[in-house]
């Protein structure tokens, strides 16, 4: 294994031995709908409004019997609240139609009807391809990086890579990553980015990574 490689993630399992997402949800379908309200929004401020929208949505189902009206309101303190909704309510007429349709058919089975590859993922409304392989990911191990800013950033800071768009370190993280590392890689590279090596003010004087970082190399001098 590339020495670079094993020096970052003995480290990031150091700091996180069990790392999962910060979004709240107890099923798939909560999932799915807490990662399209993420878009341009926190994940604090998704599990404000979560917290008591999932007590009543756990399904596709659920939401489907609230007003859309109603939903758009319990929603609105999250960014893009209105195509959101939309989306979301699409998103669930969707998967509700596929249940259906599986059920008659006798096909394959889903997680509460949540389609697990990226394809089918993408035809769903709101849903790109980060937003599609973090879904695969959590719900599904699949071994995609879905990178999001966190990630890009410390991905580059520590060259990992040398991209300028998320696409393109998603696509070499996913090629030079072995796979043994990848279930832990995703949400370790957030984490890390989110609370380590931050945008602003980086915690590089305590960071074990400091003598193969080029962040830290560039900067200190």
């Amino acid at each position: 294994m590339n020495p670079k490689l094993l020096t970052i993630f003995t480290y990031l399992k150091e700091l996180f031995p069990n790392p999962e997402t910060e979004l709240n949800y107890s099923t798939p379908f909560q999932f799915v709908v807490a990662v399209m309200l993420s878009a341009q929004a926190t994940d604090i401020q998704v599990n404000k409004v979560t917290d008591m929208l999932f007590k009543k949505i756990q399904t596709p189902e659920d939401l489907l019997t609230f007003w859309f009206d109603s939903f758009e309101l319990s929603i609105k303190s999250v960014n893009y609240y209105h195509s959101k909704a939309k989306h979301i309510f699409a998103t669930a007429k969707i998967i509700q139609n596929l249940e259906f349709k599986m059920q008659n058919e006798k096909t394959k089975i889903y997680k509460n009807w949540i389609p697990d590859t990226l394809e089918d993922l993408m035809k769903l409304p709101w849903v790109w391809i980060k937003t599609a392989k973090l879904i695969a990911h959590v719900l599904y191990d699949k071994p995609f990086i879905a990178v999001d800013t966190h990630i890009h950033r410390v991905s580059n800071r520590l060259g990992l890579v040398r991209t300028t768009s998320p696409e393109k370190t998603s696509e070499l993280l996913e090629k030079r990553i072995p796979d043994q590392y990848k279930d832990h890689a995703h949400h370790a590279l957030v984490l890390f980015g989110r609370y380590y090596c931050k945008a602003q003010k980086p915690q590089c004087e305590t960071c074990k990574l400091q003598k193969i970082c080029l962040f830290y190399k560039k900067n200190n001098v």
